[in-house]
């Protein structure tokens, strides 16, 4: 990872730490799930409001973990927001391939996942970053919670 693209990467880390997106509970919501990171301590729950129509109308998150899951989730919440279920999942699936397969980001990748190519390099943080994204499957999927570990 050249230097510009850690500074940035750290950056965009730290400041979705600080400030994360769509952090709180929704007043309403129909599908949740917690997700849980036991090697980490992270614990997150989401909470979705979807449509009729299968599009993700609200979504928050709560719960403690470190700076990479709370700007993993912050990104992730933000990018899913007013999308089609299976726009979601393909997001995932993109963010999935990404932080575990040696291969760059493609250009058609959102830019805010793509910041997370990053977290390759450090193993240990991989689950860290995919626990949000993870839960958000569990939550669509009708699972109330999930583990990094399962």
């Amino acid at each position: 990872m050249d230097s510009e693209f850690k500074e940035l990467y750290q950056q965009v880390i730290l400041d979705h730490n600080k400030n994360p997106k769509n952090f709180g509970h929704l007043t309403t919501c129909n599908h949740q799930s917690v997700g849980m990171n036991p090697l980490c301590g992270d614990h997150l729950k989401l909470e979705l409001q979807i449509s009729d129509d299968d599009v993700i109308d609200d979504i928050k998150f709560s719960g403690d973990g470190c700076a990479i899951s709370r700007a993993s989730a912050s990104i992730m919440t933000s990018i899913v927001k007013g999308k089609a279920i299976e726009e979601a999942k393909e997001y995932f699936h993109q963010f999935h391939d990404m932080v575990m397969n040696e291969e760059e980001p493609t250009e058609e990748l959102d830019e805010r996942i793509a910041v997370f190519s990053g977290v390759k390099e450090f193993p240990a943080r991989v689950k860290c970053a995919t626990l949000s994204w993870h839960t958000l499957i569990a939550a669509i999927d009708g699972n109330e919670t999930i583990s990094t570990e399962s």
